[in-house]
């Protein structure tokens, strides 16, 4: 009888869906909608998955049944929480045997090819794992604003709020400041009115019971903080002052996870994330071998830790 893997890479934003036979060849891959666990109690992972399972299946040209022969792997945003993962997988699903885990241990999996070691995603957010003698460690990952420091979110809030000082003229400004101000709108006024957004129209009763409008006052997402660091790294790479003194920030993030796998054996550090991977030259030089860019896919990751799992 046949035997299948299917892996998921659940994001915010869409997840991905791979079929794979005995030997981790891909059958088929398919995109579907949104899957973090803490959206709507994981309703819209669900039925993201379900369908995708269908997609993908009919992609292989096999017949839906044989999920009752396959094994699948699920990697989650917004799986950090042990409660989130036991309900989810507890779901009526139609395959022989489900993993639910939070999304870095996929991306653990992938960039190490199941191997021991560690983990870091630098993206818009952050997070560390690594797995040294069996066991398994992990830190960050609590999300924006509370954790994620070596995150793009973060940084390009801390780009954001450097760049409004120096236009204050309390710190010295750059060619990077000034670009900064110019592409949130021109002025420290124009940036102010980007980073709140108070279009809710809703009344707001506080906890004192007074009725107000400073709770309603939204943030903008990690993610449109993140989408400065393309700007951070071209002007980076031209030796901007300012650039280069917030890159000293990101490194002294870097080196506090760096070091944290050191002190319980973890002997490589892998880079996941798309800005974690811009700056990998500058990481190579500061570590040497003891970092190192991926192996695989996360989702490639989620088909490995499927079959581990269920070998």
């Amino acid at each position: 009888m046949p035997r299948y893997y299917l892996g998921v890479d659940g994001g915010g934003t869409n997840c991905r869906i791979r079929l794979a036979d005995e030997n981790l060849s891909t059958l088929a891959e398919v995109k579907n909608g949104r899957s973090n666990l803490q959206i709507d109690d994981g309703e819209p992972a669900y039925k993201a998955i379900l369908d995708g399972t269908r997609d993908v299946f009919a992609a292989a040209g096999l017949d839906y049944a044989e999920t009752a022969n396959t094994y699948a792997c699920f990697g989650m945003a917004g799986g950090r929480m042990d409660t989130a993962r036991a309900e989810f997988a507890a779901r009526a699903w139609p395959f022989a045997g489900v993993k639910v885990y939070d999304d870095i241990d996929i991306a653990h999996a992938g960039a190490l090819g199941g191997d021991e070691g560690g983990v870091i995603i630098v993206g818009t957010g952050s997070a560390a794992m690594s797995i040294v003698g069996g066991r398994r460690y992990q830190a960050g990952g609590w999300g924006f604003p509370t954790g994620d420091q070596m995150s793009g979110a973060i940084l390009g809030r801390e780009l954001m709020r450097y760049a409004v000082e120096a236009e204050d003229g309390l710190v010295d400004s750059s060619p990077l400041t000034k670009a900064v101000i110019e592409k949130l709108g021109g002025d420290n006024q124009a940036v102010m009115a980007w980073a709140f957004a108070t279009a809710l129209n809703l009344k707001i009763i506080s906890e004192d019971g007074s009725e107000g409008c400073d709770d309603a006052l939204i943030g903008r997402a990690p993610a449109e903080f993140g989408k400065l660091m393309p700007l951070f790294i071209d002007y980076l790479e031209q030796g901007d002052p300012v650039a280069l003194k917030l890159l000293d920030i990101e490194l002294s993030y870097i080196d506090t996870y760096a070091n944290w796998f050191k002190k319980h054996g973890a002997t490589v550090m892998a880079i996941v994330g798309g800005f974690g991977q811009r700056l990998f030259p500058i990481l190579s030089e500061r570590y040497g071998d003891f970092v190192a860019m991926p192996q695989f896919e996360p989702l490639h990751g989620a088909v490995i830790l499927a079959k581990q799992n269920f070998s």
